[in-house]
C-alpha cells in the first residue's frame, strides 16, 4: 500500500495548476472579444468609407491614434499570452510557463517605468503627451470616426477642449475648423467642446454650437464651450484622485507579481517532479 501510494505521488500541486489555468481562460476569451470587436471596428470603418486608413506606422503614436488596430493588437497579445498560460499549466509545459512569465514581467517591469515617470516628472510627461500626440490627434480628428468618436466622448466627459495648454485653440490645427479653411465649420471647435450642447426641452445636439467660437476671447468663449486642454484636465483629475488611482495601480501590480509567483512555483514542481521520475 505504501508504494502504491507513493507511486501516486507527485510534487504538483492541482490547485496552483488549475488557479493559473482557470485565470488565464478567462483573460483568453476577454483577449479573443478584443480581436473580435477590434475587427468589427474595421468591417464598420470599411462600410463607413469603403477605405480602411491605416496612418503610417514610422512611430508608436500613429499606431495608438487608430483605435481599431489598437483593439486588435491587444487582444492579439492578451489572447497569445493567456493561452500559453492555460496550455502551460494544464499540460505542465515549462517551456510556456517560462514565455508566460516572461511576458508578465516584461509587462509589469514596462508599467512600472512608465509609472515612475509619470510622478517623478509629470511635467516632462505632460510636455511629451501635448508634443506628441496633438497635432496628429487634432489633424486626423475627421479621418477616422473611431478616433473621432473617442475625443469626442474625452471632450464631453472630462469638460474639456482640444488637448495642449492651447486648449480650443488647437482646433485651428485643423483642416476644418482653420479660419482660413472653405468650411462652414472655419473658426469653430466641435460640438463637444460645449457646455450646452444638448437642447433641454427637444433633447437634440446642436453640433453648430462652437461654430465661430475661435474669433472669441477666452473670456466670451468660455461661456460657450470648455476652454482648457484635455491632458491638463485629466492630470488635476489624476491629481485630485491620486490615492484611488496608486490604490489601483498597486493591486494591479500585486496581482500581477502573485500570477509571476504561482507560474514560476508551479514551473519549479514540474522541474522537480521531472527530476523525481528520472532518478
Amino acid at each position: 500500500m505504501n508504494r502504491r501510494k507513493s507511486s501516486h505521488f507527485t510534487y504538483v500541486s492541482s490547485c496552483v495548476k488549475y488557479c493559473i489555468f482557470f485565470l488565464n481562460f478567462i483573460f483568453w476569451i476577454f483577449g479573443g472579444l478584443l480581436v473580435a470587436i477590434g475587427l468589427f471596428a474595421f468591417y464598420e470603418k470599411w462600410q463607413a468609407t469603403e477605405l480602411i486608413k491605416v496612418t503610417s506606422l514610422d512611430t508608436v503614436f500613429d499606431v495608438i491614434l487608430n483605435v481599431s488596430l489598437v483593439l486588435v493588437l491587444v487582444g492579439a497579445l492578451v489572447f497569445n499570452v493567456s493561452f500559453a498560460g492555460c496550455v502551460g499549466a494544464l499540460r505542465e509545459n515549462t517551456c510556456l510557463l517560462k514565455f508566460y512569465s516572461f511576458c508578465l514581467l516584461v509587462l509589469f517591469l514596462i508599467e512600472m517605468v512608465v509609472a515612475v515617470f509619470g510622478f517623478v516628472s509629470p511635467r516632462a510627461a505632460k510636455g511629451l503627451l501635448q508634443e506628441s500626440l496633438t497635432d496628429r490627434i487634432v489633424h486626423s480628428y475627421r479621418e477616422d470616426p473611431d478616433l473621432q468618436n473617442f475625443i469626442d466622448f474625452a471632450q464631453r466627459d472630462f469638460y474639456c477642449c482640444g488637448l495642449s495648454s492651447e486648449g480650443y485653440m488647437d482646433w485651428s490645427k485643423n483642416e476644418y475648423f482653420n479660419c482660413s479653411s472653405p468650411s462652414v465649420e472655419r473658426c469653430g471647435v466641435p460640438y463637444s467642446c460645449c457646455i450646452n450642447a444638448t437642447h433641454i426641452s427637444s433633447g437634440l445636439v446642436n453640433i453648430m454650437c462652437g461654430y465661430g467660437v475661435q474669433k472669441l476671447s477666452v473670456a466670451e468663449a468660455s461661456k460657450k464651450v470648455w476652454t482648457s486642454g484635455c491632458i491638463e484636465i485629466v492630470r488635476s483629475w489624476a491629481e485630485r484622485n491620486l490615492y484611488t488611482i496608486a490604490g489601483v495601480a498597486l493591486g494591479i501590480a500585486l496581482s500581477q507579481l502573485l500570477v509571476i509567483y504561482l507560474a514560476k512555483t508551479l514551473e519549479g514542481q514540474i522541474e522537480l517532479q521531472k527530476s523525481r521520475w528520472n532518478s
